[in-house]
């Protein structure tokens, strides 16, 4: 009898805090979108652990901002952010997010639009959310500064995640504003030129059926759109 106790609770404490935090009965309404998104690898690919402070950057629904929560535990934080300009965006995740009590979770509209955080962070995290960046007519400029305000708000050896449709190589900005997605390729020239070190990619969401023609809101191809998943270092 005592070897059949032992054996599960042994399991429980070998598992990963990424893996504890995935399970958690509170994420039930979540649970059955993690495997399409990737979830756990995505997460130990970016190597999020107990005890960091992270920054969910439009952070839609709350479904990553819930998940790290989990994994930084009592001694991280996790904030949850939209930039003053995406406030309308905020208008129904916002409460709902609070209401649940977090007790390590900040999540708030920012009274600025480039994204900046209270202390030094350890993660800074954006899925699907660059490639409007340089919409509006912000171009490349507008890139550039998002990128520097990453730069400055991580730690020394802090890293950022970018996840985003990928679009067709060589298509650059093009269709940023159209179909939603962005070249790979641009992405990562940028956020280098800002300063960091490209780490390597997760390819656990790459799509090969994806022709990369369709808006991403296409019911044909809408949650299931080719993705990259870029991890950089902030030396």
């Amino acid at each position: 009898m005592m070897l059949v106790v032992a054996a599960p609770l042994a399991a429980q404490q070998a598992a990963s805090p990424v893996t504890q935090a995935l399970a958690d009965p509170a994420r039930a309404d979540q649970q059955g979108d993690d495997a399409r998104r990737q979830a756990a690898a995505v997460l130990q690919f970016a190597g999020v652990k107990p005890g960091d402070v992270v920054v969910d950057y439009l952070p839609g629904s709350g479904y990553w901002t819930r998940i790290f929560s989990g994994v930084v535990g009592a001694k991280g934080h996790v904030y949850a952010y939209w930039p003053a300009a995406g406030a309308k965006y905020a208008a129904k995740s916002l409460p709902a997010l609070q209401a649940r009590g977090l007790a390590n979770v900040t999540a708030e509209v920012q009274s600025v639009d480039l994204p900046a955080a209270p202390v030094p962070v350890d993660l800074f995290w954006t899925a699907q959310n660059y490639h409007d960046i340089p919409n509006g007519g912000g171009g490349e400029p507008a890139l550039r500064s998002f990128d520097a305000a990453v730069f400055k708000l991580l730690k020394k050896g802090g890293t950022y995640i970018v996840i985003d449709h990928a679009d067709a190589p060589g298509t650059e900005l093009s269709h940023t504003g159209t179909t939603h997605r962005i070249d790979p390729a641009a992405v990562r020239r940028q956020v280098e030129a800002a300063g960091f070190r490209f780490v390597g990619e997760s390819k656990v969401l790459r799509n090969p059926a994806d022709d990369h023609s369709k808006n991403v809101f296409d019911p044909a191809i809408r949650g299931r759109t080719d993705q990259f998943v870029y991890k950089f270092r902030k030396p």
